[in-house]
């Protein structure tokens, strides 16, 4: 090969290798740095994965296959992906996972052009670290204290200033930009008053979902707390209000590694996304080294970093999110150079996938935890943000009382149904039947969840887990934002509720990745109904219906969830709803295998999939002597007693 192209990229990947040095010798006395020098110091670790250099950058494999060969290309390119997570050590002055890094870049450096030395020597790194690494990321999750995030929750007093939540955003290592500065600048010019209501609101879904499920919040000792940082003031707020209540709050970063994966959509406390293509080109970087020896140690790894925690994890509550949307546009690019998996290492991936699951629901029990989710908006959402802020301030406090009893009156007549019908109009092509549970004492039990603002906020939705046998049919949407990415087209087949065939017009592979999730097929988890009109018609009104996160779209239209059931690792736990009844559809054929053959019970992924309003030509639901009561028609509600619902489309 032509050595020069070689030492292109160990000049760039110098380059940078200095710059983490240089930033580490900084933050050995940060206390020395104003803002104005961290923020430079934050502005010149991402540069180089920017989009503006990102496209000229050996951390992109387009370049660095192009420059450096098909297999070189690939290794190098994931190495150099991995010095980038050398980043959290240096401001966290982590010195084993610094220095773990750069060993592993002078010991392929040393390799030359040898690509098995390369291979191996990544190979040889992921099997001494992983161990340790997981221990990091469990701790930070369930024991307060060990997260390298603070936050001070001591004084009510204390007045909360801009300037210190932008320094303790600087020093968390993330990207920070202009979309967390303002941020917080916002939640910190708002009144106490407006801010506790906004944390408040937060808290009581998390608590109400304790309660809703029958589930003994005493017994837990800390709450995970999952947020964008731009909204630090909120979460010093609900920390306190957490802490009442006898909780502390942990938090962990999230992933960022070869070990802890990389994804477009966050998982844990983050900053903004410098550029997501980088995420997605290297969320398969694994599938390099990947074999069976591995993947038993890493899950090795993960049964013992619980292990030495176990008594923590016993008291984990579980996660409270808070959700963004308005993120800046992003269109997705599927790279044939970028690493990818095998048939043999999805297999690896899944089995994996399902081990974690089950290893962690052992730790911190199904039954025993809950959640909350709560979304809000940024300012590149746009000009309006402010409209769209306060917007979606008034739709997570909608009428709790009022949603329930409408919701009630759908669940009423789907008691009655063995199927539902659900047809699209226009250029929508939905035509499906679901099949659903059978009641065996009606006056005690329901099928469908009334689901109002507890776990997920805002309000409503009713929903249930679906009977596979006897699902059928077309799931067609015409353009969907799915965890940050847009599909077009986006078509589903389910054949006795598993999905048989697949498309959209950015290419299969985009729906092997983020819906399959490497799997070949997947079960539909969940129906639903979304009754959040007032939600669709805001997003119409605002023009931001292509930014909406899930936790909103789904409530604007029925949605169907490809995956897990809604009460996934939790379903012997009795659930009920307002009125008493038990809800009783809590499995379907693929969970109740956990009973048999657990390896195949659970896909530990759900992604609800949306039929807004507007595409929607009718619902129905169906009785065994094929008589129909509709409860859509023409995206309107027409159930005696859902009038209500109608009145955002009519105002």
């Amino acid at each position: 090969m032509d050595m020069t192209k070689l030492e292109s990229y160990y000049s760039e990947v110098s380059g940078f290798t200095k710059l983490l040095c240089d930033t580490w010798h900084m933050m050995e006395n940060a206390d020395d740095l104003d803002n104005a020098e961290l923020a430079c110091i934050n502005e010149r670790l991402y540069a180089q994965i920017r989009p503006d250099r990102y496209a000229a950058s050996y951390v992109n494999p387009t370049v660095a296959v192009r420059e450096l060969g098909s297999e070189l290309g690939r290794l190098l390119c994931a190495v150099y992906a991995e010095l980038r997570a050398a980043i959290p050590s240096v401001f966290e002055q982590d010195e084993e996972g610094f220095k773990m890094r750069l060993a592993l870049m002078d010991e392929v450096k040393e390799a030359g052009t040898d690509a098995k030395k390369i291979k191996l020597a990544l190979y040889g790194y992921y099997h001494d670290h992983v161990l340790r690494e997981f221990r990091k990321k469990i701790r930070s999750q369930i024991v307060h204290g060990y997260s390298h995030l603070k936050l001070n929750i001591a004084s009510e007093s204390m007045a909360l200033r801009a300037d210190d939540f932008l320094r303790t955003m600087y020093l968390s290592g993330e990207y920070i930009s202009d979309n967390e500065i303002r941020m917080v600048k916002k939640l910190c010019a708002m009144s106490d008053d407006e801010l506790k209501a906004m944390a408040t609101t937060f808290t009581d879904g998390y608590i109400k979902g304790f309660e809703v499920t029958g589930r003994d919040l005493s017994i837990k000792d800390t709450a995970e707390l999952r947020f964008n940082l731009g909204f630090l003031p909120m979460m010093v707020i609900a920390s306190r209000i957490l802490s009442a209540q006898g909780l502390k709050c942990t938090m962990m970063r999230a992933g960022y590694s070869l070990f802890t994966g990389r994804s477009v959509e966050k998982n844990g406390f983050f900053g903004a996304n410098p550029n997501p293509q980088f995420d997605l080109d290297h969320k398969n970087d694994l599938s390099l080294i990947l074999d069976e020896e591995l993947n038993e140690c890493r899950k090795a790894a993960l049964k013992e970093a619980f292990e030495e925690v176990k008594a923590e994890a016993k008291v984990q509550a579980g996660p409270a999110v808070v959700d963004i949307f308005g993120e800046p546009d992003f269109t997705p690019e599927t790279k044939e150079e970028a690493a990818d998996y095998t048939e043999a290492g999805r297999k690896l991936v899944t089995g994996y996938a399902a081990y974690a699951g089950k290893t962690t629901n052992e730790y911190i029990p199904g039954e025993e935890r809950s959640f909350t989710v709560i979304a809000y908006p940024l300012p590149s959402i746009g000009d309006n943000f402010e409209e769209v802020f306060n917007a979606t301030v008034q739709l997570n406090n909608l009428d709790y009382e009022l949603y329930r009893d409408m919701q009630q009156c759908i669940i009423d007549v789907l008691d009655t149904a063995e199927y539902v019908h659900v047809r699209g109009r226009g250029d929508n092509r939905t035509d499906l039947t679901v099949r659903l549970a059978t009641l065996t004492d009606p006056e005690h039990q329901t099928i469908f969840e009334n689901c109002v603002a507890d776990v997920n906020i805002p309000v409503g939705e009713v929903f249930t887990s679906p009977v596979l046998s006897g699902t059928n049919g077309i799931l067609h949407v015409t353009h969907v934002f799915l965890e940050g990415i847009e599909y077009h087209d986006l078509s589903i087949e389910v054949k006795d509720g598993m999905i048989s065939a697949y498309s959209c017009a950015e290419g299969p592979k985009l729906i092997e990745d983020n819906i399959l999730f490497h799997h070949k097929t997947l079960p539909m988890g969940e129906c639903a109904i979304g009754t959040n009109t007032t939600a669709f018609v805001l997003a119409r009104k605002l023009n931001i219906e292509a930014k909406l996160p899930i936790l909103i779209a789904e409530k604007t239209g029925p949605h169907f969830a490809f995956g897990d059931t809604c009460y996934s690792q939790s379903e012997d736990v009795a659930v009920y709803n307002p009125d008493g009844k038990e809800i009783i559809a809590r499995d379907n054929e693929c969970s109740l295998l956990r009973k048999t053959d657990p390896e195949k019970a659970y896909f530990n992924c759900h992604t609800d999939i949306t039929v807004p309003y507007d595409e929607l030509g009718e619902l129905a639901a169906v009785c065994a002597d094929g008589s129909r009561r509709v409860i859509i028609s023409e995206g309107r509600f027409v159930l005696p007693g859902c009038e209500e619902l109608n009145r955002p489309f009519d105002d």
